[in-house]
């Protein structure tokens, strides 16, 4: 059960507000009182909050579901897309796209470009001008400033967690059509309505920051890493004893022999393609030029692959 300390939440500010004639109504049940003209927010009602949010990310994760990590702001930007990448979950921290939820056939099509563009620059655009070339890297690091948090994500994510909601009023707004719970960082200027997990705390500071996005970060990895143990320990006990199927009184020799050679064939067709999956184009092409297989200068990979098989 992961947890965290109102010491920890000291160090890293999350107690400073905001200042206090820029205060939101709704958020005084969260403030303890005000000094030199900023409010204090009261950690004894944000350190529970807090628990229950690292709770729900430790059992999102151990269920196998996804986080997704949303701070476009400058203080946050750099933060969120680390600590997203050392949990192995999904980010947005440059800008929010219109649609990026809503709209995901759209962004799946601009996510199958920044893949196929990747690809390209692994010969670094050979068969391209060097004009063409130039744009063509120009559009892969503006997609992947906007989606290279999420083109592995696959999907809608089950979580979506925010520093700054004023900040992400459109990442919100698109959670709440697809009844997506959010996790929401509220400083004092700000309305925590239609926020299901609200943390009351510091949005503005980098350290503050960086200390919710690390534990979420770290209970995530040991929710994972207890499913996995977990998973292992199920596997040894519960792995059923491989049967050998005896053949059939009916069935010849030679069948039986033909049976079994089409069984050891088969992994080793699944291997050779997995291994040609693994290779380069041009080491592919340089593969087909030695068995003599005809190579077109428009056919993709996956076409050279099909051929070779």
């Amino acid at each position: 059960m992961a947890k965290t300390s109102m010491k920890k939440m000291l160090e890293a500010g999350v107690h400073f507000g905001h200042r206090s004639r820029f205060w939101h109504p709704k958020m005084d049940q969260y403030i303890y009182g005000t000094r030199n003209g900023v409010h204090i927010i009261n950690l004894e009602k944000t350190l529970p909050m807090f628990n229950d949010v690292l709770n729900f990310a430790s059992k999102t994760a151990a269920a196998g579901g996804s986080i997704l990590f949303v701070g476009t702001k400058r203080a946050a930007s750099d933060i969120m897309k680390e600590e997203a990448i050392r949990c192995g979950m999904p980010y947005v921290n440059h800008r929010w796209l219109g649609g990026m939820m809503t709209n995901y056939k759209t962004i799946k099509a601009s996510i199958k470009r920044l893949k196929d563009l990747e690809f390209l620059a692994e010969e670094n655009f050979s068969q391209f001008g060097k004009k063409e070339a130039l744009m063509m890297t120009r559009e892969m690091d503006k997609l992947e400033r906007s989606l290279g948090g999420i083109k592995d994500l696959g999907g809608i994510p089950d979580v979506v967690f925010i520093i700054d909601i004023g900040h992400e009023k459109n990442a919100i707004a698109e959670s709440k059509k697809l009844g997506l719970p959010i996790i929401g960082i509220v400083d004092t200027n700000h309305n925590p309505e239609g926020i299901d997990y609200v943390v009351p705390g510091n949005d503005d500071s980098i350290r503050a920051i960086g200390y919710y996005a690390r534990e979420i970060a770290n209970a995530v990895l040991e929710a994972k890493a207890a499913a996995g143990t977990h998973t292992k320990t199920a596997v040894k006990k519960k792995a059923p004893a491989k049967k050998v199927e005896a053949p059939a009184a009916t069935e010849t020799k030679a069948k039986v022999e033909k049976k079994v050679e089409a069984k050891v064939e088969a992994p080793k067709a699944e291997a050779a393609t997995t291994d040609l999956n693994g290779m380069l184009k041009a080491e592919l092409v340089a593969l087909a030029k030695e068995k003599g297989v005809e190579i077109a200068s428009k056919d993709t990979k996956a076409d050279i692959i099909a051929k070779l098989g």
